[in-house]
């Protein structure tokens, strides 16, 4: 996972981790102590990447110091970019962000409308929206949003949505490994990790179509892997018993050719891992 991924995702102004005590303002351009965190560990996940679309910079300061709020009372970490209108979301959008929060009436273009084009090429993304106006909450089911709330917002009930939204996340980012590579970001899904492998400060993970390479030791990894069926053929390796075609001697095959060498200390320990595994994808 990285520090520092990248730069804010489109145009909007970015107020980095909102609790970091800086002041934001919300449409007067950046002010960050760096780039959006948008992948840096944490001991509870990941930096949460948060848009807020929203034309009053009332309402959306409101939203910051309750995000501000939600991270102090919950342990989260937020990178927030701030667009004033939908137009300034959708333009060059890209699949960054974890959480959108829209408001449905704005100048331009509309929350709704907005929400329609960023799901043509962004399907994972919760969309919240928050609005005065009530005759429009159907619309949401068209575009899949998690929920829609009405102004003048409390902080209760939006802490309530956004824990459902962190949650949805936790659920899905659970099927995934995220990797700093080259600067940037890599989302591995864990079923597709052949292995991984460790020479000295560094860690590469076998993919079924490449491999990418991350600083820090295997045992990281490993702990994010836990309970996901991964287990050590040696000191070196930690194998995705999923991908295990066979074992034999001192080795073990796995699928795109690998042949990995299994230590006399570890083997009868990973027979009884693979037995079990395989035990249990029959029952």
């Amino acid at each position: 996972m990285a520090h520092n991924v990248r730069d804010p995702p489109h145009d909007g102004g970015l107020i980095g981790n909102v609790g970091g005590g800086e002041a934001a303002t919300a449409h007067g351009g950046v002010r960050s102590s760096g780039h959006a965190p948008g992948a840096q560990s944490l001991e509870n996940g990941i930096v949460i990447r948060i848009g807020i679309v929203e034309d009053d910079p009332a309402s959306s300061a409101l939203l910051v110091e309750y995000l501000r709020r939600y991270e102090q009372e919950h342990g989260e970490q937020f990178a927030v970019a701030l667009f004033a209108d939908g137009e300034q979301v959708v333009t060059g959008y890209r699949p960054d962000f974890d959480i959108l929060l829209l408001d449905v009436e704005m100048p331009n273009l509309d929350g709704f409308s907005a929400a329609r084009r960023i799901r043509q090429v962004d399907a994972d993304v919760v969309l919240i929206f928050i609005t005065n106006m009530t005759q429009h909450a159907i619309k949401g089911y068209e575009v899949d949003a998690l929920s829609y709330m009405l102004k003048p917002l409390r902080y209760f009930a939006f802490s309530q949505e956004l824990k459902r939204s962190v949650a949805r996340l936790r659920r899905r980012s659970a099927d995934y490994l995220l990797l700093a590579v080259d600067g940037g970001l890599a989302r591995v899904a864990t079923d597709d990790i052949v292995f991984l492998e460790s020479a000295k400060h560094r860690t590469t993970v076998h993919t079924v179509d490449g491999r990418h390479s991350v600083v820090g030791p295997l045992k990281a990894l490993e702990a994010q892997l836990e309970g996901r069926d991964f287990f050590r053929s040696n000191s070196g390796y930690l194998v995705n018993l999923r991908h295990v075609l066979a074992v034999q001697g001192s080795s073990v095959l796995l699928v795109g050719g690998h042949d990995l060498l299994i230590s006399r200390a570890r083997k009868k320990a990973f027979l009884a891992a693979l037995t079990d595994y395989l035990g249990a994808r029959r029952a």
